[in-house]
């Protein structure tokens, strides 16, 4: 058994970058040995498996064969005979290939380190085709902050532009598609997510309606919405978006219609509609975003004067008696302002 670090945080401990969780694999060893020292087998379709102390994911060396379609469309082979380099050329970057033993030696059969130095996001394997969430995920990796002003290599880019003329995209889940976009939304140079997926067309079928590019705010809520507006709010419809997140979108459209509402009752039925009285803290919050910079002043008025409103004459009040009375104490208190 020869167990090795992988991944990832040999990419940032060569960056000097602190990581915030480590992969291993376990080279010449059996599920049955894994178990026997103490690990505990969490893997579905390989052998992976937890320390027993530490609790960092434990893998055993593998290989994969594509035998379907999809990111699920492989077969993995796992025994005792799989070499590491084996084991690392089915990853998807050279920077994410190297390993480091227990003596601190890297091991990188495949010019990680040199493509690291020169700052290229260069694929390990011709294999990175048959995996379309690797073009995904090479697009997520250009968020992060130590990775954002790295090229993708041309061969790599032709590998992009290969994924993008089938129909692979299509095969992959809702979900897992919302999972990049959610971690992307969590980066701080998370517009770089979408400006891949744009330049390289990899907008069909999850973002047909991807055009253009913004971000506003430091919140994911916030980034989200501000794509969702400069696409015309109809941005990945079909994504299993947070409910969080689309009332966040909707609080803001609706503020933005205010705005260019050129008619008294238009403005009224608007703000009735934000329903001022529950949001007014969120509302607070979003008025701060950079598109409301102009505005601002104009609805924070708004917000004062609604919450002065005494609605307590209304708990005597039933049907439709409520929402017309709603709208004249509406109309009365801000009639003067819009």
């Amino acid at each position: 058994m020869e167990i090795f670090q992988v991944g990832g945080s040999i990419r940032d401990e060569l960056l000097g970058i602190k990581p915030s969780d480590k992969d291993w694999v376990v080279v010449s060893s059996t599920p049955e040995e894994m178990e026997a020292k103490g690990f505990k087998a969490i893997g579905k379709d390989f052998p992976v498996f937890l320390h027993p102390k530490t609790k960092e994911e434990y893998a055993l060396a593998r290989t994969e064969k594509k035998s379907g379609v999809g990111y699920k469309g492989f077969t993995f082979y796992f025994d005792p005979s799989i070499t590491l380099e084996e084991d690392l050329q089915r990853r998807d970057l050279t920077i994410n290939a190297m390993a480091k033993d227990n003596k601190g030696k890297i091991i990188d059969p495949f010019n990680g380190k040199k493509d690291l130095e020169q700052e290229i996001l260069k694929h390990t394997s011709p294999a990175f085709l048959e995996d379309p969430l690797r073009a995904i995920r090479l697009a997520r990796f250009k968020t992060y902050g130590h990775l954002h002003n790295f090229k993708i290599a041309k061969e790599t880019q032709n590998m992009l532009n290969k994924i993008a003329s089938t129909d692979e995209l299509s095969t992959l889940s809702a979900e897992r598609i919302w999972m990049e976009v959610h971690k992307a939304l969590n980066r701080e140079n998370s517009d770089n997510f979408f400006k891949i997926l744009i330049e390289f067309n990899l907008t069909d079928p999850w973002f047909t309606n991807l055009k253009k590019v913004s971000s506003d705010g430091d919140e994911p809520r916030y980034k989200w919405a501000e794509m969702q507006r400069v696409n015309n709010f109809k941005l990945a419809k079909n994504l299993p978006v947070p409910n969080e997140y689309k009332k966040t979108t909707e609080i803001i459209k609706k503020a933005l219609d205010l705005i260019a509402a050129t008619s008294l009752q238009d403005k009224l039925g608007i703000i009735e509609a934000l329903n001022i009285p529950r949001h007014s803290k969120q509302l607070e919050e979003i008025f701060q975003l950079t598109i409301f910079k102009k505005d601002k002043d104009y609805l924070k008025s708004i917000i004062d004067t609604v919450q002065k409103i005494d609605f307590s004459g209304l708990i005597n009040l039933q049907g439709s008696e409520v929402l017309e009375r709603k709208k004249l104490l509406y109309h009365k208190a801000l009639k003067s302002r819009l």
